[in-house]
């Protein structure tokens, strides 16, 4: 199990940060202080993990490029997912939630298919078919805005570790106490300012202004940041 490095001052808080960007520097802020990053490589998941990962980027003078993970979304409800799709195929499905549902295997096949459509449109519009960048032996910092049900993170962990990377931390505003525990389990380290328990917990509940980003909104995120 990897570690878990949180800040006692924000758990079970709400509305801790200002916006992503501000989550972002927060984060940048910490991991600055952690030690032995050597080689470092910033995965941000789009939409909202761009922002939080250039911010990132920005403070350990990192490179920064795209991990494209998109949820399933349950048939019907598109803010539910019961898996993920990544960017080199791999496909994770949460069989529980599947179950639970009484999804077909026809609904499961069609979402699916569905979604790695949206994946490879969204590689082509963000990185315009660019490759990850090498990652053996890097240490990979894997951001988003933060972990719900986690699955899309777990996906992405699951792929890079199939590049062998030296490290992978796993770098959020915020989480729920359950997805992070789950989560540290896959990754050497977790990075999370704020946890928060209970049964109830919203990403958007981190941030005083919570917007959802559009892609020509991460494209211009990435066209003004000046990262490589």
């Amino acid at each position: 199990m990897g570690m878990v490095i949180d800040d006692p001052g924000l758990r079970d808080r709400r509305f801790v940060f200002a916006d992503r960007r501000d989550a972002g520097k927060q984060l940048g802020r910490l991991i600055r202080t952690l030690p032995a990053i050597r080689d470092p490589v910033v995965l941000a998941i789009p939409a909202g993990g761009v922002p939080v990962g250039i911010e990132v980027a920005r403070a350990l003078g990192a490179p920064l490029a795209l991990a494209v993970v998109r949820k399933i979304q349950v048939p019907g409800n598109t803010e539910a997912g019961f898996g993920a799709v990544t960017w080199d195929g791999r496909v994770i499905i949460n069989d529980l939630l599947r179950n639970a549902l009484g999804l077909t295997e026809e609904e499961v096949r069609d979402a699916t298919e569905k979604t790695r459509k949206n994946v490879d449109e969204r590689i082509a519009t963000f990185t315009r078919g660019r490759p990850l960048p090498g990652l053996e032996k890097k240490t990979v910092i894997i951001t988003d805005d933060g972990l719900a049900s986690g699955f899309t993170m777990l996906a992405a962990i699951k792929s890079i570790r199939e590049m062998h990377p030296g490290r992978i931390m796993v770098t959020v505003p915020t989480a729920s106490a359950t997805t992070a525990d789950t989560i540290s389990r896959h990754a050497d380290e977790l990075v999370c300012l704020n946890i928060r328990a209970g049964q109830r917990f919203a990403v958007a509940e981190a941030y005083t202004r919570w917007y959802d980003l559009s892609d020509d909104q991460v494209i211009a995120e990435l066209s003004t940041s000046g990262i490589k």
